[in-house]
C-alpha cells in the first residue's frame, strides 16, 4: 500500500551571506564591479535594497529546494503506484513516451505526467536551409508569401542562438511537390536529434466531476 505524501519541511529561507567584509576595523561591501566600498559610504536606500534582495533570494532558494523535493516525492509515489499496477496486471500505465493521467476516485483531482523530447539540430540543418533558399529563388514570384514568412521565422535565431522549432515543424507539414523541397525536408528530419527528455508534472482540481479543470499553479507568474 502506498503511504501518505511525506510532509515538506517547514518553509524557512536559505541563509544568504550578507557579503560584508571587515578590513582594518571598517566594514565593506563589494559593489557590482568587485570594488570594496565602506558601508558608511553607501546610501541607506542602496543598503535596504541589498538587504531586501538577499532576503527574497533566501526564500527563493528554499522554495526551489522544496519544489525539487516535491517532484522527487511525486515521482517516487507514482512509481510505487505503477509498480503495483504492473504487479496486478502485468502492464505499466500510460504510453511509450510516459504520458499518463492519474485521477482521484471522485474525478475532482488529476495528475498528468508528460515526457517531452529535447530536440537539437545537426549540421544537416544548414544544408536544408541552402536547398530551401534555392527553391525560393528559382520559384521567385510563384513562391507563396506565407511560405517565405515561415522560412524566415524558422531560421531566424533568438537571443540564445536557437532556431524556431515550431516553425521548423510547420515547414515539414507543407505539401510541396518539388524534388529539391522534399530533399530539403529530408535534410531537416535528418538534422533532428534527441538530446534528452524532460518530465512535466501538472496538478489540477475542480469542484465537481463535470466542472472544468483548474490548474494548481506551481509557477510564480501564474500563482
Amino acid at each position: 500500500m502506498i503511504g501518505p505524501m511525506r510532509p515538506v519541511s517547514a518553509f524557512a529561507p536559505v541563509p544568504v551571506p550578507d557579503g560584508r567584509q571587515e578590513i582594518g576595523g571598517v566594514v565593506h561591501l563589494p559593489d557590482a564591479r568587485g570594488r570594496l566600498v565602506p558601508v558608511d559610504a553607501i546610501r541607506p536606500q542602496d543598503l535596504l535594497e541589498d538587504e531586501t534582495v538577499r532576503k527574497v533570494i533566501g526564500f527563493a532558494m528554499a522554495l526551489s529546494d522544496q519544489i525539487a523535493r516535491f517532484k522527487a516525492h511525486v515521482v517516487e509515489d507514482l512509481g510505487s503506484l505503477e509498480a503495483l499496477l504492473a504487479q496486478d496486471y502485468g502492464l505499466a500505465k500510460g504510453g511509450a513516451k510516459g504520458n499518463k493521467t492519474f485521477l482521484s476516485h471522485d474525478g475532482c483531482l488529476k495528475l498528468t505526467v508528460q515526457v517531452a523530447d529535447r530536440i537539437d539540430f545537426g549540421p544537416q540543418l544548414q544544408i536544408a536551409k541552402s536547398l530551401i533558399d534555392t527553391c525560393l529563388t528559382e520559384w521567385a514570384a510563384e513562391a507563396r508569401p506565407e511560405i517565405r514568412a515561415i522560412v524566415t521565422r524558422a531560421f531566424n535565431t533568438d537571443r540564445e542562438g536557437q532556431i524556431n522549432r515550431a516553425e521548423i515543424f510547420m515547414l515539414l507539414r507543407l505539401e510541396i511537390d518539388d524534388p529539391r523541397w522534399r530533399q530539403a525536408m529530408q535534410a531537416l528530419r535528418d538534422a533532428m536529434r534527441v538530446i534528452g527528455s524532460k518530465t512535466y508534472i501538472r496538478c489540477y482540481r475542480r469542484d465537481s466531476f463535470d466542472a472544468p479543470w483548474q490548474a494548481i499553479p506551481l509557477d510564480l507568474a501564474k500563482a
